[in-house]
């Protein structure tokens, strides 16, 4: 009967916790929808200037935030039917998010580099963005690795 007491509060938390995870998951899945919507917009609004580098990079910008939306959505969903936490979907946004990055400098890199006189100035940020994009590129080979051995080995193994 005292077991029975303690397992009270602990229920209820685990439907607490539950419940968040759901507010949060229709949250997101809500925002995603908004987002497509936001991106179908703008591909329907811009036909005309699809075969624009901008046009395409700020597409693909939105695409893959919506993606990062909905694998985080996904990560939801596992964890309130597993009421655990897992590590490889958080490294598939993170990798996301750093491809998503790295499409943005690319095409602010471009832009400023043909839009402003070649000076100290356009020196400095372009070698900034370029120390960016090194950076960027060792954290995509990291991430990649990562997802390569958690997928590879199987809970209880060393790696």
């Amino acid at each position: 009967m005292a077991e029975k007491e303690r397992s009270r509060p602990y229920d209820l938390l685990g439907q607490v916790e539950t419940a968040i995870y759901m507010v949060l998951g229709i949250l997101l899945g809500v925002t995603a929808i908004l987002a497509v919507a936001g991106c179908l917009y703008l591909f329907a609004s811009n036909r005309h200037d699809l075969m624009s580098s901008a046009t395409i990079f700020v597409l693909i910008d939105r695409l893959l935030l919506v993606l990062m939306l909905v694998e985080l959505l996904h990560t939801v969903r596992i964890s309130i039917r597993s009421h655990s936490l897992f590590v490889e979907p958080f490294l598939v946004i993170g990798l996301i998010a750093i491809i998503r990055r790295t499409l943005v400098l690319t095409l602010q890199a471009e832009d400023f580099t043909r839009n402003t006189p070649w000076g100290p100035d356009t020196q400095l940020h372009f070698h900034a963005a370029m120390v960016e994009a090194v950076i960027l590129a060792l954290l995509i080979a990291v991430l990649v690795a990562s997802i390569y051995v958690i997928r590879k080995t199987k809970p209880g193994e060393e790696p």
